[in-house]
């Protein structure tokens, strides 16, 4: 079974459209649907936005669902020219950009209890959500690292710190929880972003505007994945 993971509902809306043999199940204050997509076996869930209810999501969903894989899907605000509006990046790496405890001598961003910064995504997982994108004939597709924190990203100067800290591609507010979850309990797990911004003073416009479009590209490179991965 593949768990799929959303902030938002457009992010999540179309693939419970095509799913089939659906079971609905309300845990908390998420909504967990269970059946087939492409014939495999799947769960999705909005989680909300945020690092603390994506993580509450995705521990949930591996205590009662048991997936062999988690994809947190979505949009994202842009951190380099080579990812443009509506063009797709697949995380190798996550880091939480306001995670910081440097008083005590640590670097940026590094993740208690884990001890490192970048969060590794399974390669298998990135390599299948790579071939899906492509395959999703949308735009360009990029490999990189992707910066997760508690705020919508909207300054140049934020954006520079996040790029010449932690050399993200992309940032966005929930896959590092969800990447740092995964990696607590043992579950592969991928990130799949689609740019709805470029995370400067013009994202909340552009966001607005191209939103639907994001989460439509992710939707189709999801459905790709499923055909796909094993």
């Amino acid at each position: 079974m593949t768990g799929i993971i959303g902030a938002m509902k457009i992010e999540i809306e179309e693939l419970e459209a095509l799913m089939e043999n659906k079971q609905e199940k309300i845990i908390g204050s998420v909504r967990f649907v269970k059946g087939t997509l492409e014939g495999r076996e799947v769960v999705t869930a909005v989680c909300g936005i945020g690092k603390v209810a994506a993580a509450i999501c995705a521990q949930t969903m591996i205590m009662e669902y048991s997936p062999s894989c988690i994809i947190n899907s979505g949009v994202a605000g842009s951190l380099t020219a080579q990812a443009g509006i509506c063009d797709t990046v697949i995380a190798s790496t996550l880091v939480q950009h306001d995670m910081d405890t440097t008083p005590l001598g640590d670097p940026p961003g590094l993740i208690s209890g884990l001890g490192i910064v970048d969060i590794p995504a399974d390669e298998k997982a990135a390599k299948v959500l790579m071939s899906a994108a492509q395959r999703a004939g949308s735009g360009n597709v990029i490999y990189g690292k992707i910066a997760s924190g508690d705020q919508f990203v909207a300054s140049p100067e934020k954006k520079d710190y996040i790029v010449n800290t932690f050399g993200a591609s992309a940032c966005e507010m929930e896959g590092a929880a969800i990447a740092q979850t995964c990696v607590s309990a043992g579950v592969p797990f991928g990130v799949l972003r689609v740019m709805s911004d470029t995370a400067d003073g013009s994202a909340h416009m552009n966001y607005a505007e191209f939103l639907p479009q994001a989460a439509a590209i992710a939707c189709k490179t999801i459905v790709n994945f499923i055909k796909e991965y094993e």
